[in-house]
């Protein structure tokens, strides 16, 4: 019997454990129509988050300077490391002092938390494993390169790594069950951090080779099979390049290729992080995801964190298990939509626990939330964040903040939308289908657009960085919009044919408590006339707009 089992429950329990969750205020996720909704204390709640530096919580007193910087920044979470060097700095001595600050800190604060497991690895390296763990090589063993070269990373083919991680990991659940079951300050756990391979595609240790040596788990192409016509394309082009046989060995199955050996490694990435996050939730079953380190564009496994639970590989950690609630992308690239549509898929809601703290961060969060019915978003270093990124992103989580009942609502209904350019490059208006209209986005770059009469020339000279343009809209009539966000100039157009629409009133406002306030009619010059809505660059806002068709 394999080792790690030692450590979990039986079903039966872990079964138990899951109906008590339902019945009580535990943090838990809720299927809403087509969407996903996170449940704290019998609420739907929507993450406005943002995630401290790596090493900003090892020091309760340093984090402490920043709470009055989070709430002017309306964030309602903050992401946090929980370290596993620090909570078990003797092997089977555990130590909750800096856990038990944060969550201090965090109720006083009235902020939730989401949790960061930085045990066995941490963007890819064992770097927060104790001392005890890191000087015993023999009994926790590495991976290593393709030369025989151990790396900074404890091998995921070791039933000790696993086992220890696991009781570990076990031990902070059972803490927080102890301590915070009934104020639910922490909502979320994301399990290890950014796993990957490096430098090369597979690990070469030797209990990694005798791994690669057997046979493909039944588990896997059990799944295959289930899910073929689901299947991402790379993992299918790998399977049917070595000829789509059903078993035999990894090679057999999957081929010498380095895709190949990516699948591998994933799988058996997902199992131990799987088996992780199982002892966990046998103490405290609260929702648990892991992130990944996108992979850069062009590059080949092992030339960037290989085997994480990547957009091409999600269908082999989604077959691992049932510990991991979902998986999650870290985005630091450009064509955020596009990296974020790729981690919406049936069973599996969008989170993004990382992004760049950008001006664009702004926008970003309120597309992902518009569009893709996220559970949340989070720019990192949020406690960095400064100048211009930090006004505007204040500024969207302040229009969240308003919205987050008629969001909620909205979810998994098809009357919400986001708003976002794809890029510079894009040309062609945005188009969505809402109500009995369709609606057409443009997005401004700090160039007004012509009016009959010429053009609104804002005084001064033009920003070094266009301000960010992007925002959602929530229909609630057929007839009836919120549009909120910033740089946005919108159109209607009936979708019945041979019709035009019209903009019956429009008018600029704030949610206050609940209720809609008006700032200012909108008509004239604000809304060209009656063809468009126009929220202005470089200012935040929310506009409710009636139409009418002829």
């Amino acid at each position: 019997m394999n080792r790690v089992t030692t450590l979990l429950l039986p079903l039966a329990a872990l079964g138990a454990a899951l109906t008590a969750q339902a019945e009580t205020s535990i943090p838990h996720l809720r299927a809403q129509g087509t969407a996903t909704q996170l449940v704290v204390e019998g609420r739907p709640f929507l993450v406005r988050g943002g995630e401290i530096g790596n090493s900003t919580a090892t020091n309760p007193e340093y984090l402490q300077q920043y709470w009055p910087k989070f709430a002017a920044l309306k964030l309602n979470t903050i992401l946090a490391p929980v370290y596993w060097h620090l909570i078990e700095p003797q092997e089977g001595r555990f130590e909750f002092s800096t856990v038990d600050q944060l969550l201090a800190q965090a109720r006083a604060n009235k902020t939730r938390l989401v949790l960061l497991w930085f045990g066995s690895w941490k963007n890819s390296m064992s770097c927060y494993a104790p001392d005890w763990v890191k000087l015993d090589t023999k009994r926790f063993p590495r991976a290593t390169d393709n030369n025989g070269v151990p790396q900074e990373i404890l091998t995921p083919f070791s039933d000790e790594n696993r086992e220890t991680d696991a009781r570990a990991f076990r031990a902070l659940c059972r803490h927080l069950r102890e301590t915070d079951a009934a104020q639910s300050t922490v909502i979320m756990i994301q399990v290890e951090n950014e796993i990957g391979m490096l430098p090369t595609a597979r690990d070469h240790s030797p209990l990694a080779e005798r791994a690669y040596a057997a046979a493909v788990p039944e588990q896997l192409m059990a799944y295959f099979d289930t899910h073929r016509d689901e299947l991402v394309p790379e993992v299918m082009a790998a399977w049917r390049a070595a000829g789509g046989k059903r078993n035999g060995t990894w090679v057999e199955v999957f081929g010498t290729s380095p895709a190949a050996e990516e699948i591998f490694m994933a799988w058996h990435f997902a199992r131990y992080t799987d088996a992780v996050a199982m002892a966990g939730k046998t103490e405290h079953p609260l929702p648990m995801f892991v992130n990944a380190a996108l992979n850069r564009p062009g590059h080949m496994p092992g030339q960037y964190p290989s085997a994480g639970p990547l957009p091409h590989l999600m269908d082999v950690w989604r077959a691992a298990g049932t510990g991991i609630d979902f998986l999650s992308p870290d985005i630091y690239y450009q064509a955020f939509g596009s990296w974020a549509r790729r981690y919406v898929r049936p069973g599996n809601p969008l989170f993004v626990p990382e992004a760049m703290r950008t001006q664009d961060a702004a926008v970003n969060g309120l597309y992902a939330i518009g569009g893709l019915e996220a559970l949340g978003f989070s720019p990192f270093g949020i406690e960095s964040i400064e100048g211009a990124a930090e006004k505007y992103l204040a500024a969207s989580y302040g229009l969240l903040q308003q919205l987050e009942p008629l969001v909620l609502a909205a979810r998994g209904k098809g009357t919400m939308a986001g708003l976002l350019s794809e890029g510079v490059e894009q040309r062609a208006p945005q188009q969505v289908r809402l109500g009995d209209y369709v609606l057409e986005a443009t997005f401004e770059r700090g160039t007004p657009p012509p009016l009959p009469d010429g053009f609104i020339v804002p005084t001064g000279s033009a920003p070094a960085v266009p301000p960010p343009a992007g925002g959602l809209v929530i229909a609630i009539a057929p007839d009836e919009f919120f549009i909120a966000g910033s740089s946005l100039v919108v159109t209607f157009a009936p979708q019945a044919p041979n019709r035009r629409a019209g903009i019956l009133n429009a008018e600029e406002g704030r949610f206050v408590e609940g209720r809609w306030e008006n700032i200012l009619w909108l008509s004239g010059d604000q809304t060209h006339q009656g063809r468009h809505i126009r929220l202005e660059p470089g200012r935040f806002s929310i506009q409710r707009v009636k139409l009418y068709s002829y």
